[in-house]
C-alpha cells in the first residue's frame, strides 16, 4: 500500500483580543493538544513537527508532515465468550447475533458471519474475536476530532458566552471569528464555534487592511509579517522586544521582569519601542515605588544607571509604527504623571506618622482567626527574636539582642500604610524607608524588608545578623504556627508557603552559616506559642519536615542520595558544619578502603541492631583481658591508636582529615570479622565482643553513617 500523501498543516483560530497573562498558555495548549490529537489517529509522520503560534487576536499551531489520510490497520476485536455465544450444540446464541449486528455497524459493514471469527484462548477463557481491517481517518475527520477534544480543554481563565450572527450561542474565551485549516494549499473542510474554515485572515488592526490569503500552510508566518504586520511567534515577537529595548536603552540598564515582557508581548502583534520621559522632580520618591507604578499601572520598562539609579526616562512597548510618533511619546508621558504623583502622595503622607505609632493599630488586622491579629504575630516575633539572638550569642555569634527585638517589633507596621496597601509587593521595603526616616538604627532598618528573605529560590540571604534573627523568628513563627493549627503542606497544596519558609531556615542555617541547633529553635518558637490553645505541639513532625527538605537542598548541590543518607540519617541538630560533613562523605567514598569499611560497618549495625543491649552505657567500656583472638587484641588496638585522632579532627571540624583516619582500620576490620564469632555462646565473650563493635560504631559514624555508602 502506498503512504498516504504528506504536507504541512496549518490551523489558525482568530479571536479578538485575548487575555494577555493567559496568551502564552492558550497558544501552547492549543497547539500541543492539536498535535497530540493527529498524532492519536495516526495522522502524523515519524518526523513530524510542531510550530506554536500566538498573537494577541490569534492562536495557530503549523504542523509538518501530516496525512491526508491515516493508514488502514488490521485490528482484532474481541466479540463474546465461547460460553455466552454458542450454545451446548454449538450454534450460536441470541446474545451473539445482537453483538454482531451492533459491531457490523461499528466497522461499517453490512452483516458479520459468526463462522467467519476467530476461536481463541483454553477453558473459560475461551472466546471469539472478529478480524478486520479498520480504514484509516480523513484529515478532515482527524482534524475535526482533534479540534472537539482540544478546544474544551484549553487553560481559559474565564469562559465568555456570546452569539453568532445566526443568533446561536457559542462558548470561548473570546469572540472567534474566523477558522483558518490548510493542508498544503488545500482547505481542510472542518468546523468550531460556528466557523467554517478557508485560508483568510486578518492582519495588524491599524497597520493592515482587508483580508489576507495563505497560499500555502507553510507561508502562513512570512505573508502575515509581509502582508498584515503580524509576527505570529510568540517566542521570536518576545525576542524582537528584549532586543529593541536593550538597544533602545543605550548605556542604560533596563528593569525587565521576564513576566511583565511576557504580558507586553501579549498586547502587541508589531511591537515597537519609543523613549519617554518624566519630571526629575520625581525620583525624590523611592525607586522602588516608580518602577512597580510604572510596571504594574502602564507596563512600562524603567531604565536605570551602571549603578542601578533610576533615570527619569522610561521606554513603552507600543502596537504601532509611525515616523512621527510625538503623539503617542507625549500621551505616555501625560498618562504617568498622574500615577508618578499618586506615588509621590502616598510616600509623604505614610511619613506623616511613624512606623512604631501603627504597630498597635496591627491588632486590627487578622493574621489568622486560630492564631490571632498580626500584634499577637508580632509579640511573638519580637519573643522568639530575642531568645535566638541569646542562643545566637551564647554560641559566638554577636547579635544585638535590642535591635532584634526592635526589628521583630517594627517588620510588620509597613502592611498598614498607603503605598503598601497600594502595592503590597513593597511589604518590607517600604519599612526600611520609613524606618530610616523615622531615625531607628540601620540594622532595624534593614530587618524590616531584610526579614522576608530569602522570597524564593536562590535569593540573597539577611546581610545582618540583626537581620538574621528576625528573618529566622518571621520564618520560624509562621512554620510552627500554621503547622500546629493543622495546615501543613499537601502534596498539591501549600498555600502558605511552608515548603519555602523550611527552605529558607535551613539556607540561612547552612550558608551563614549559625551555631544553633534545630531543637532549640523549634523549642524556643513553641514556648512563644503557650498562650495559643489552637497550636498544637509539633516539633517532630516539623523535624522530619525539615530533614526532608534538607535532603532536596543538598541533592540539588550536587550530592548523591546515598552520601546525603550518610548525613542526613544521623539527624544532625547544628546545620552549620553540614557542607563540611557532606565534602568529608565525598573525599572517604572515592578512598579504596571506602567500599570494605562502609560494608563492614552496615554489618555492625546491623548487629547492634538486633542485639539492642550492646552498647557501651548498657555493658560499660570493652575489657581487653577479655580477648581471645588476636584479631580482636588488633582491632581494639587500632580503634584506640586512631581514636586521638579522629576525634581531635572531629572537635576543630576537619570532618575530611577524621574519615581519612578511620580509612586505616580497614584491614584490622577484615580480620576481625575473617576470623572472630562475635555471637560467641559464652555470655561476657559475646558481650565484649559486641562493646567492641559499639565503640567502633559510635567512632565511625559521627561524621557520618558510612554504612549508607554501602552498595
Amino acid at each position: 500500500m502506498s503512504q498516504p500523501l504528506t504536507d504541512s498543516l496549518l490551523i489558525e483560530l482568530f479571536t479578538e483580543e485575548l487575555p494577555p497573562k493567559a496568551l502564552a498558555r492558550l497558544g501552547d495548549a492549543f497547539a500541543q493538544g492539536l498535535f497530540a490529537g493527529l498524532g492519536e489517529r495516526g495522522l502524523l509522520d515519524d518526523g513530524a513537527q510542531l510550530t506554536a503560534y500566538a498573537t494577541p487576536r490569534r492562536l495557530a499551531a503549523l504542523v509538518s508532515g501530516v496525512r491526508a489520510a491515516a493508514p488502514d490497520r488490521e485490528q482484532r476485536e474481541k466479540v463474546l465468550p465461547v460460553s455466552v455465544a454458542l450454545d451446548a450444540a454449538g450454534e450460536p446464541t441470541a446474545p451473539l447475533g445482537k453483538k454482531l449486528a451492533a459491531l457490523a455497524r461499528s466497522v461499517g459493514v453490512e452483516a458479520i458471519e459468526w463462522r467467519e471469527l476467530e476461536r481463541a484462548g483454553e477453558g473459560k477463557a475461551e472466546a471469539l474475536f472478529y478480524r478486520y481491517t479498520a480504514r484509516g481517518a480523513t484529515l478532515a475527520e482527524g482534524l475535526q476530532a482533534a479540534l472537539d477534544e482540544t478546544l474544551p480543554r484549553l487553560p481559559i481563565p474565564k469562559v465568555m458566552s456570546y452569539q453568532r450572527p445566526d443568533g446561536s450561542t457559542v462558548h470561548f474565551v473570546r469572540p472567534a471569528h474566523r477558522l483558518i485549516a490548510l493542508h498544503g494549499d488545500k482547505v481542510v473542510p472542518v468546523s468550531v464555534l460556528g466557523l467554517q474554515a478557508g485560508n483568510a485572515t486578518l492582519g495588524h488592526r491599524f497597520l493592515s487592511q482587508g483580508e489576507i490569503a495563505i497560499p500555502n500552510a507553510t507561508q502562513y508566518a512570512s505573508v502575515l509579517e509581509q502582508q498584515g504586520k503580524v509576527i505570529a511567534s510568540y517566542a521570536e515577537r518576545r525576542e524582537r522586544i528584549r532586543a529593541d529595548l536593550l538597544a533602545a536603552a543605550g548605556e542604560d540598564r533596563v528593569v525587565m521582569p521576564e513576566a511583565l515582557l511576557d504580558e507586553v508581548n501579549s498586547l502587541v502583534e508589531w511591537p515597537v519601542v519609543y523613549a519617554c520621559h518624566f519630571e526629575p522632580d520625581f525620583l525624590a520618591v523611592p525607586q522602588e515605588c516608580l518602577i512597580l507604578t510604572m510596571q504594574t499601572n502602564q507596563k512600562y520598562f524603567a531604565l536605570t544607571d551602571a549603578n542601578g539609579q533610576l533615570r527619569n526616562r522610561f521606554l513603552i512597548v507600543s502596537n504601532l509604527a509611525t515616523d512621527t510618533p510625538q503623539s503617542i511619546i507625549g500621551g505616555n508621558e501625560r498618562v504617568v504623571r498622574p500615577r508618578l504623583a499618586d506615588a509621590r502622595f502616598f510616600f509623604d503622607q505614610d511619613r506623616k506618622k511613624t512606623l512604631a505609632s501603627r504597630v498597635p493599630q496591627l491588632a486590627s488586622v487578622v493574621y489568622h482567626n486560630k492564631i490571632g491579629t498580626q500584634l499577637e504575630r508580632v509579640q511573638r516575633l519580637q519573643s522568639i527574636a530575642g531568645h535566638i539572638a541569646d542562643a545566637l550569642n551564647a554560641a559566638g555569634v554577636a547579635v544585638d539582642k535590642a535591635a532584634a527585638m526592635r526589628g521583630a517589633e517594627l517588620a510588620k507596621a509597613d502592611l498598614l500604610t498607603d503605598m503598601v496597601g497600594e502595592f503590597p509587593e513593597l511589604q518590607g521595603t517600604m519599612g526600611t524607608y520609613y524606618a530610616r526616616h523615622d531615625g531607628e538604627a540601620d540594622e532595624v532598618a534593614q530587618a524590616c524588608s531584610e526579614h522576608y528573605r530569602p522570597r524564593f529560590a536562590g535569593d540573597a540571604l539577611p546581610a545582618s545578623s540583626v537581620s538574621l534573627a528576625v528573618a529566622l523568628a518571621d520564618k520560624l513563627e509562621t512554620l510552627v504556627g500554621i503547622w500546629g493549627i493543622g495546615l501543613q503542606p499537601t502534596g498539591e497544596k501549600d498555600p502558605f508557603a511552608l515548603r519555602r519558609h523550611a527552605l529558607g531556615i535551613l539556607r540561612m542555617l547552612i550558608e551563614t552559616p549559625l551555631p544553633v541547633s534545630l531543637d532549640a529553635l523549634l523549642t524556643l518558637t513553641g514556648q512563644a506559642f503557650a498562650g495559643v490553645p489552637a497550636v498544637k505541639p509539633a516539633s517532630a513532625e516539623i523535624t522530619e519536615f525539615l530533614y526532608d527538605r534538607l535532603r532536596g537542598y543538598l541533592k540539588d548541590k550536587g550530592y548523591t542520595t546515598n552520601e546525603v543518607e550518610a548525613v542526613v540519617s544521623l539527624r544532625p541538630q547544628r546545620l552549620d558544619d553540614i557542607l563540611g560533613r557532606m565534602e568529608a562523605v565525598r573525599t572517604f567514598a572515592a578512598l579504596p578502603e571506602a567500599a570494605a569499611l562502609a560494608a563492614a560497618n552496615k554489618r555492625i549495625t546491623n548487629i547492634l541492631r538486633k542485639n539492642a543491649e550492646a552498647s557501651t552505657e548498657a555493658i560499660g567500656a570493652v575489657d581487653p583481658a577479655v580477648f581471645q583472638e588476636a584479631a580482636e587484641t588488633d582491632l581494639h588496638a587500632a580503634i584506640e591508636a586512631v581514636r586521638p585522632g579522629v576525634e581531635a579532627a572531629f572537635a576543630r571540624g576537619d570532618f575530611t582529615g577524621a574519615l581519612r583516619d578511620l580509612a586505616r582500620l580497614r584491614d584490622a576490620v577484615d580480620r576481625f570479622f575473617d576470623g572472630v564469632m562475635v555471637m560467641a555462646e559464652d555470655a561476657r565473650l559475646r558481650q565484649n565482643r559486641l562493646a567492641l563493635l559499639a565503640s567502633l560504631h559510635d567512632l565511625a559514624n559521627r561524621v557520618a553513617n558510612i554504612s549508607t555508602l554501602a552498595a
